[in-house]
């Protein structure tokens, strides 16, 4: 058992003995093959229990200053995220986001899964925000299936703001897997646009949460 499948592995029994979960369509995670995860966002360990609980290997996104933080809890962040499969990338970069999503581009054509939230950050007051259309171009670049993910309840482990992480009852439920054309990078804005706008309507209806037509944006300080 590599690394991964034990801190995964050690999340999940922590998950489930503290908050008990409840975790809806299981079944709609193709167990082999690339595949797309994409969900909602309300809190900073999202990412983290998707991981935990998905039934295959999922990779994400992480903040780079999880990565390059200096001293021993610099050193004990790089190495959880990176036992994790987490992939740093540089807020507000266009380049590097550019080179991220190249880097999930390399996994899925390498067979794996990997993970992204459409809204881009996560929600503060609990509303679905419109979709970033990575997503869509990660969909129609590479043909590979999008599971829609809805979490619920996952803002009240840890709060805004709040340090502490506290247990809490909350919900993951995977939808149906969406497919789309598998045009390749050179495809119409148009399509990654609805494409994007298709998979976001997948989540609303797995969450139920008020939809806004507006774009979310990370706090400066986040």
């Amino acid at each position: 058992m590599g690394v991964y499948d034990m801190t995964r592995g050690s999340i999940r029994a922590l998950l489930a003995g503290l908050c008990r979960p409840t975790i809806n369509g299981l079944e709609n995670v193709p167990r082999t093959g690339p595949v797309i995860i994409a969900s909602n966002h309300l809190s900073f360990l999202d990412s983290i229990i998707i991981q935990a609980l998905t039934p295959r290997d999922v990779a994400f996104f992480a903040k780079a200053e999880y990565f390059t933080t200096p001293g021993l809890k610099g050193t004990l962040m790089k190495s959880f995220f990176e036992s994790v499969g987490s992939i740093p990338v540089q807020r507000g970069e266009q380049a590097a986001s550019v080179a991220a999503l190249d880097s999930l581009v390399e996994i899925l054509e390498a067979g794996g899964g990997v993970g992204i939230y459409p809204e881009g950050t996560r929600s503060r007051d609990g509303k679905l925000y419109r979709g970033r259309t990575g997503v869509g171009w990660l969909a129609l670049t590479t043909g590979a299936p999008v599971v829609p993910v809805g979490l619920i309840g996952t803002e009240n482990l840890q709060p805004a703001g709040a340090k502490r992480i506290r247990p809490h009852h909350f919900t993951l439920s995977f939808g149906k897997p969406l497919q789309f054309e598998h045009i390749g990078r050179k495809h119409p804005l148009p399509e990654r646009r609805r494409a994007t706008d298709a998979i976001v309507d997948e989540i609303a209806k797995l969450t139920g949460q008020e939809y806004t037509g507006a774009y979310n944006q990370a706090p400066v300080a986040e």
